[in-house]
């Protein structure tokens, strides 16, 4: 994450189901649902002006740090989340055990 970002903080906005940072007035999110201790990745979205400058990956890598901090397992159905833990596979130690995504593609 670029350090420009580090101290931004993360909001779980329940009511709207979403992980939010807040950048000069612009928002980077991740859309979720949620199971008791297991929460699902859906959809990662970054307001156009904040397009190109690493805030998808900010929030992020600020949520997967949430879910591991508050032991929630994860399902990364998102497209986004699923390739940078593809990058980063150290976070597949947060990944439910009944989520196969990543072994389906290594034996498929």
């Amino acid at each position: 994450m670029k350090p420009e970002f580090e101290a931004i903080p993360l909001v779980k906005n329940a009511d709207k189901q979403q992980f939010e940072i807040t950048i000069e007035g612009h928002k980077a999110l991740i859309v979720y649902s949620e199971k008791p201790g297991i929460i699902t990745l859906i959809h990662t979205e970054v307001e156009p002006a904040l397009e190109g400058k690493g805030a998808a990956t900010a929030v992020i890598e600020k949520t997967l740090n949430y879910l591991e901090q508050n032991k929630y397992q994860l399902v990364p159905r998102c497209p986004l989340v699923f390739a940078y833990i593809k990058k980063h596979p150290e976070w597949k130690r947060i990944v439910s055990k009944d989520f196969h995504g990543f072994d389906e593609e290594k034996n498929g």
